[in-house]
């Protein structure tokens, strides 16, 4: 093999996936010089923010590295549409998240100030954003799953991957959680 800099994609790739110690960390280094300014630019033209666009190469090339070292990519000389390829699936991800997300925001946190069915009292918005922010992200799906999409605990197990049973321990925590934020302005752990 030619030296490091002097070889193709496909040979760098191709020595990462035969997992030599010296070479295939050399070659992991190089392939990351290589494709990672080709990430970034893809990052920022799609999703318009400096700091997403790099969290976009760290993903990407992990994602990369790991699908090297595993066999798993069919054709090694086209490494570099292998990565396009991440990066497009990545992107498209990201975006259906913010999506999901920008409907929780639109109606979670619409209004400052929401009348409680209780006469005078009021329910703090700001307040609940914040609670929620805290709880850990599956603590925050479930209780989005349950109470906003109205799903039951067995349907979110299987949305989540997790037991029906753990559904409900988990929720059952959350909104003691919630509730320890809500009145107090702490999250308990």
């Amino acid at each position: 093999m030619p030296t490091i800099v002097d070889s193709s994609d496909g040979e760098l790739a191709r020595a990462v996936a035969a997992r030599v110690p010296r070479e295939a960390e050399a070659a992991e280094s190089e392939l990351y010089r290589r494709l990672a300014p080709r990430v970034r630019l893809y990052g920022r033209r799609h999703l318009r923010d400096e700091d997403a666009a790099c969290d976009l190469v760290q993903q990407v090339m992990l994602v990369t590295i790991e699908k090297l070292r595993q066999g798993s990519v069919r054709d090694v000389d086209q490494i570099a549409s292998f990565v396009l390829g991440v990066s497009r699936t990545m992107v498209r991800d990201l975006r259906r998240l913010e999506g999901r997300r920008e409907k929780l925001r639109e109606v979670f946190m619409v209004p400052d100030v929401i009348e409680a069915p209780m006469g005078d009292a009021v329910f703090d918005v700001d307040r609940l954003e914040t609670c929620l922010a805290r709880l850990a992200d599956r603590e925050r799906m479930v209780v989005l799953l349950t109470f906003y999409a109205e799903r039951t605990a067995g349907d979110v197990g299987k949305e989540l991957g997790i037991k029906e049973g753990n559904v409900r321990v988990i929720r059952h925590r959350a909104v003691e959680r919630l509730r320890t934020c809500m009145t107090s302005g702490e999250v308990a752990q």
